[in-house]
């Protein structure tokens, strides 16, 4: 029994042992499952934030304390960061209280991480922003001291320098085009009288009116050059002469761009300058007639531009200025340059004389510029004229030619530049011959007629007057532009087998008022005469089917229908022009200045025009003789010869 007692006793001593030392193992495993939790914690917040936080939540001394439950009581506080935990946890249930720290634990690292990785990526960012803002700094920097200027750039000015390097000799045109007034051949009334224009104190507007190739954009530049010298002039030395040709003058009319009076650049769609853009300030862009400011506006083929633009042109003229507009223009904007609000508040200077050339009819040209305008007639030149330019284009290529050459140029052309382009093609074969056998240059009268074959050129003038006196026929005139010539009108007349069932026949292509003067000319005839026209078969034809405007050649169908039913011949060194009236009265036309040298051309010897167009005879015409006339009967005296001496000649 004693053994028993003693032997149930040891064995439970050895069975609390045992239990004691799972206990004291436990609490051990414990222990440094806190251990490392609170080293986790360090290594999540760091030791010195892990101490600030323990004291912001006083668990401090928990955390120091050598009883495994106020560290767990500490942990829970330091992991849940709720202040409300104060009661000491039992040890039995430290291990759940435990797992549920290593699971908040194991969010906070998973969230720590992920929060580390999203910062490690921003701030590699924010490193290549800052390196990409940097590296714009430094290329801003490099531009600013080197300039707009890169090797490409660099390289094609280099290219544009070596072809500047390489000039073919100039143009012949610019090589003879004048450089003195005397050089301006034929011309001397109209720039007698263009100097004048400009010269006064009060200089006018101007139109000049001719044909081509006559000298009106080289008169109207030297007239420029004359006028800053006279003594009362307007104009500055550095006076400008500002050069446009109307035909080539486009514009916009929502004004996006307008050469001619200038235009605004606003900031958003019509590109300004970028510093005004940036700030939303509309850039004006100013016109040649501020270039033209102080000097000449000289505008080439005048009649060729724009309706429109020709009525903007006339406020310009007007006010002396130009005004701009824009919707983009505040007044109030700090931001504006002066100049650009002075330009929108007191427009943009413009005070200029206007020079126009045309080779339009007056009446072609928009009257109320022709109202603020002089008007200037350039004259057609006559083949003398092209000889003396010809000549004096010879001296100044250097070159001798044979006597006949410049009156075969002559007959091929009344436009100086096209005989100046005749010499110089002309030329160009004397230098090819002389190539090849080695002599001087000399133009000859084949290279002339060479250069006329190949460029398939007729004669402009062909020599239609002779001393013969013929029947039914007669010489009209027309005029084409600034250009007179001479018309062939002939008429033949046979009676009919049946009186009164005669007919008359025209050119259908001669046009309806042509046609009217056949009828008057028939009417006048009856009432002078008393011949009954339908009595023949007349038929009226204009020798090569041109096309009569206009009532002019009214005298000359009379006369030819007459002649061809009379049977009295007409001299063939005689042109005549008139409109007449059914009651045998010559009226005015137009163009009789024209039609004068037209008729000198072909050589004509006496040009009948109407009694009423007596004012328009040049006052120095030479080698024609001109005669007035007021009626059908004054103008038949000077046709028709008496008959007893008529029917001597015939």
């Amino acid at each position: 029994m004693k053994a028993f007692l003693e032997k149930c006793i040891g064995s439970s001593k050895n069975e609390a042992s045992t239990k004691l030392k799972s206990k004291m193992k436990g609490q051990a495993q414990l222990k440094r499952q806190v251990a490392v939790l609170y080293e986790l914690l360090a290594n999540l917040y760091g030791s010195d934030k892990l101490v600030l936080r323990a004291g912001k939540l006083e668990v401090l001394q928990l955390m120091r304390s050598n009883h495994l439950e106020e560290r767990v009581l500490a942990l829970q506080k330091l992991v849940f960061e709720d202040p409300t935990y104060d009661r000491l946890p039992a040890l039995a249930d430290i291990p759940g209280i435990l797992e549920g720290i290593e699971e908040e634990i194991a969010d906070n690292i998973a969230r720590r991480t992920v929060e580390d990785q999203l910062e490690r990526k921003i701030s590699e960012k924010l490193q290549q922003r800052h390196e990409d803002y940097i590296k714009d700094i430094k290329m801003q920097v490099i531009k600013e001291n080197a300039g707009p200027e890169n090797a490409q750039t660099l390289k094609k000015l280099a290219v544009l320098e070596k072809l500047e390097q390489k000039k073919l000799s100039g143009s012949a045109k610019d090589i003879l085009r004048p450089a003195s007034f005397e050089e301006v051949i034929g011309q001397d009334r109209a720039v007698k009288a263009l100097i004048a224009k400009l010269s006064s104190p009060y200089p006018q507007h101007i139109i000049l009116y001719g044909p081509p190739g006559v000298g009106k954009t080289t008169a109207a530049r030297l007239a420029l050059e004359a006028a800053k010298r006279a003594k009362r002039t307007p104009f500055a030395e550095d006076a400008a002469f500002v050069e446009v040709n109307g035909t080539t003058l486009r514009w916009d009319p929502r004004e996006v761009t307008n050469p001619l009076l200038g235009s605004v650049h606003d900031p958003i769609y019509q590109g300004a300058r970028r510093d005004l853009a940036e700030t939303g300030v509309p850039e004006p862009k100013l016109g040649l007639v501020t270039d033209a400011h102080g000097g000449v506006l000289f505008i080439d083929e005048i009649g060729e531009m724009d309706p429109i633009l020709q009525n903007k042109l006339l406020k310009v003229l007007e006010d002396k200025r130009v005004y701009y507009e824009s919707s983009y223009y505040d007044e109030h904007e700090a931001n504006i340059p002066q100049y650009i609000k002075k330009i929108f508040e007191e427009g943009a200077p413009a005070d200029f004389i206007l020079i126009g050339a045309t080779t339009r009819d007056s009446m072609d040209i928009n009257p109320a510029i022709r109202s603020r305008c002089a008007e200037i007639f350039f004259e057609p030149l006559t083949p003398k004229d092209i000889q003396e330019i010809l000549k004096q284009s010879a001296v100044k290529l250097d070159v001798n030619m044979e006597r006949q050459v410049p009156e075969i140029i002559s007959e091929y052309t009344i436009e100086g530049r096209k005989a100046i382009n005749i010499l110089a093609d002309a030329y160009a074969l004397a230098c090819f011959r002389s190539e090849l056998g080695g002599d001087q240059p000399v133009i000859t009268r084949d290279d002339v007629l060479e250069v006329v074959q190949v460029s398939r050129m007729s004669p402009h003038v062909t020599r239609k007057a002779s001393p013969q006196r013929e029947v039914g026929k007669i010489f009209g005139l027309g005029v084409l532009g600034f250009l007179g010539s001479v018309l062939e009108i002939e008429a033949v007349a046979f009676p009919t087998r049946n009186q009164g069932q005669g007919a008359t026949r025209f050119n259908d292509t001669a046009g309806s008022m042509t046609k009217d003067s056949v009828f008057n000319a028939t009417s006048v005839i009856r009432k002078l005469t008393g011949e009954d026209i339908t009595n023949y078969d007349v038929h009226v034809n204009v020798v090569g089917g041109g096309r009569i405007d206009g009532p002019s050649a009214g005298v000359a169908i009379f006369l030819a229908i007459l002649s061809a039913i009379q049977g009295r011949s007409i001299p063939q060194n005689v042109a005549v022009t008139g409109e007449v009236s059914i009651q045998g009265r010559i009226r005015a036309v137009g163009g009789v200045f024209e039609k004068i040298y037209g008729a000198r051309q072909a050589g004509i010897k006496t040009v009948l025009i109407p009694s009423e167009n007596e004012k328009d005879i040049p006052a120095d015409i030479r080698g024609i003789q001109v005669i007035p006339v007021g009626s059908v009967e004054e103008i038949m005296s000077h046709v028709f010869l008496p008959p007893g001496i008529e029917e001597l000649v015939s």
